[in-house]
């Protein structure tokens, strides 16, 4: 039994963005980094890739009726 959190069919696809990331998708926008909903370090899935406070995650879900949903997350204590 396969108990790696990450390839369980009902999580999405989560990725730590890289300072240039953050900088590109904050540069047009309204609002700040810490506006965003949190995610706590203490996730499993944070604690899976690592993440870590300050961190921003880029979340893709994938859906047969919505199609591709990206979010984003900010990593707190």
């Amino acid at each position: 039994m396969n108990k790696d959190i990450l390839l369980h069919e009902l999580v999405p696809d989560h990725v730590i963005l890289s300072e240039s990331e953050i900088k590109k998708l904050f540069k047009n926008q309204d609002f700040d980094q810490e506006q965003l909903p949190k995610i706590k370090t203490s996730d499993p899935i944070a604690k899976a890739i690592d993440a870590k406070e300050g961190d921003i995650l880029e979340i893709t879900r994938r859906s047969l009726t919505a199609g591709t949903f990206v979010t984003y997350r900010l990593v707190e204590g």
